[in-house]
Formats: C-alpha cells, structure tokens, sequence
C-alpha cells in the first residue's frame, strides 16, 4: 500500500495504546460543564451547538483533553489519557486513515479498542480505554466509552486530528482576505464556492485529504491530495530574510460575509504561536497558476504546512509529525 507522509520532523518509535479493564478507572460521566472544568473520565457533549460541517478534533497532551470543533466551533470536550513515559504519544497533524467499531489490538494481546480510530499505521489512534487520569498508554489516545461512541458515529477518514504539546499548542488564525496573499473579493469567492461544493458532495463521493507545503528555501508550493503530489508552483514571500516559521495550519472556516478563513494553527515552537503565525501567513503570495490548483481543491479540514527547510527535506529538530494523505 503506498502510504506517503510529508515528516518535516522525526517519526516517533510509537506503537499503539491498550485498553486496560474497564473496572480500574473512573467510569465515563457526561456533565454540563466547560473543558476547563473536567476532572477525569468526564466529557461534555453539545452537537446542536453546530448541526453540521466539518470535524476538527485536538488533543492536548499537556491538559490530558480532547476538543472537538464542528464547523469551528467546539461541540465537545472529553478527558483522555495518552503514552506514558518511554510511549509517548506523536505530536503533529494527523488523518484518520480507518475506522473500526470493535476492534482489537494485534500487539497487545487481543486488547479491545472499541471505536478506534486510526492516526498512524504504526498503531496510534483514538479508542475507547481506561482512564487513570494520567498518561498511560503506549501511545493511543484513551477516550471514556461513552465519549468514544459519540466521537466514533461523527468522525470520517480523512478528517484532521491535531495532537499538541508545550510547544505546539494550538491557536486561532483569522487571516483577513484570501490565503496566501490579499486577494479581490471575486477570488475569495472562487474559495467559497470550492469549499461548499465540497462540504455538500460529502457522502456522495470518496473523502478527500488536501495538504499543502510551503516552502521559504524553495520559494515552493506543493499540493498533495489523497497523498499523491498533485501541483507544484512558486510562491514570493515578503520579507525573506526573516524565518517564516514551522507551522501547520487547518482550514476551519470560510466565512463568506467577511471574505476571510478561520485557521487553526499548530507550531513546533512556541515563539511562532499566535501572532506571529498570522504575520507568517500574510507574507507568503502563490503564482497564478499554482493558486488556482489550490483554490479549486480548498475544503474545511484541509491542512497548510510551512517550513524554512526545503520541501523535500525530512529534519529531526523535534518530534512532530505531518500526515499529508490517506495511504
């Protein structure tokens, strides 16, 4: 099977979780209360909050807590457990890459891992497990039962799972006109118009998994797609002489009213967290040609990475890990 990754940094030595008994943690409680206020083996649970749209899903490691957005907005937080010490759990941007409502773990001894969703073909994914509340599986991330069936019936392959730390923790980016330079309003809307054809084809067609490189050493765009390079262009960058930053971006919302994309942004170092990703952002200006591959390819989910190292470069700075396909 070909199974393509853009790794900008080092592929951890991760193998799966396990689910422990049932009985030795705390049994799973949905509560009406914000994700700040979680203790373990709550979750909160507010679909109608965002009826419909893309899913976003963020684990932070730090806080031991699992976001879920709907159309850019938080429907749904959980408690969670991740690798313990020696199995840490993968920082970076994943895809869900398979679904399995009763599965079982072919390396630790048959373990079910009931809604699991696959991240990694290593064997990290989301499952239902025990929750001790502190780290302590061998790479999974363990979801209370009850969440993990409420996550598995709305997740779909190909839908983008952030997993953060210290350092990557995840922040809003508002970037005003279209991506990738200011735009006229009759551009974004070539956007707009793209990401809805393809939110209302959902179902009806195979998912689709977009992810696109920009590289400031190459002055390089790169689009892959289902994990296949499917365009290649320039891109000038204002400023070259300042790092435009490791980061990943996820489309998260498109609003048409004010011609501007919602993004959530994920760095591999701190000191590009917030602002400074939204500076980044707004430096970087694509060719013509290589512009329109990516407008007419943009959806909600779809995920931007950029780097000061060259496009098909793999660099161990740190451990952080970029999914760009399904395969």
């Amino acid at each position: 099977m070909n199974r393509r990754t853009f790794s900008l940094m080092a592929l951890s030595s991760v193998v799966g979780g396990t689910a422990l008994p049932w009985g030795s943690g705390r049994a799973a409680v949905r509560v009406n209360k914000t994700a700040e206020f979680l203790e373990n083996g709550e979750y909160n649970w507010f679909p109608e909050r965002s009826p419909g749209g893309p899913v976003l899903i963020i684990v932070s490691v730090p806080d031991q807590l699992v976001h879920v957005y709907r159309n850019g907005i938080r429907i749904a937080a959980s408690t969670c457990s991740t690798g313990k010490p020696g199995h840490s759990t993968p920082t970076g941007v994943f895809k869900i890459l398979q679904k399995d409502k009763h599965h079982r773990s072919s390396t630790y001894n048959n373990a079910p891992m009931p809604n699991m969703n696959r991240l990694t073909w290593s064997g990290v994914a989301l499952h239902a497990g025990n929750l001790p509340g502190y780290p302590a599986s061998h790479g999974c991330v363990r979801l209370p039962l009850e969440f993990s069936d409420l996550l598995f019936g709305i997740t779909k392959l190909g839908m983008t799972v952030v997993i953060a730390d210290e350092d990557s923790q995840p922040s809003e980016v508002v970037h005003p006109g279209m991506v990738l330079g200011d735009y006229a309003r009759q551009e974004f809307a070539a956007v707009d118009g793209a990401v809805k054809a393809h939110q209302y084809s959902e179902g009806h067609s195979a998912p689709r998994s977009t992810s696109v490189v920009v590289s400031s050493k190459d002055r390089s765009m790169t689009i892959w797609e289902n994990g296949s390079v499917v365009a290649r262009g320039k891109v000038d960058i204002a400023s070259p002489q300042q790092s435009l930053g490791d980061s990943v971006y996820t489309l998260t919302k498109v609003d048409g009213q004010s011609d501007k994309l919602t993004w959530v942004a994920t760095g591999f170092s701190a000191r590009w967290l917030g602002d400074g990703q939204a500076k980044s952002l707004r430096r970087i200006k694509a060719e013509p040609k290589i512009r329109q591959e990516l407008e007419r390819r943009m959806h909600q989910g779809m995920t931007l990475v950029t780097t000061d190292s060259a496009a098909d470069t793999t660099t161990t700075a740190s451990d952080f890990t970029v999914m760009t396909g399904l395969y």
